[in-house]
């Protein structure tokens, strides 16, 4: 059977370490709350560039809307393809 005080003092050291780690999570959180009104300007400022972004035509789009006999150039071969000679 185990010590009934070495337990005790295992609890008691591991009750001593989560109060610890509890009251930095609370710090934390009261930081986070400051800064929690600043994230969310910032997402605000991100979302209105993405929306500007994504209103401008892609070049894919242009060359989609492009007339379908108008020439473009030759493909150019594959990275890493070495040329073949005669």
């Amino acid at each position: 059977m185990k010590d009934i005080h070495e337990v005790l003092r295992r609890k008691q050291a591991r009750y001593a370490q989560l109060s610890k780690q509890i009251e930095l999570l609370q710090q934390a959180a009261e930081k986070l709350r400051e800064v929690a009104p600043l994230l969310a300007e910032i997402e605000d400022d991100d979302a209105a560039v993405l929306a500007d972004v994504d209103e401008q035509p892609s070049t894919a789009a242009k060359a989609a809307a492009a007339p379908s006999g108008a020439t473009t150039a030759p493909a150019k071969p594959a990275r890493g393809v070495a040329p073949r000679w005669p």
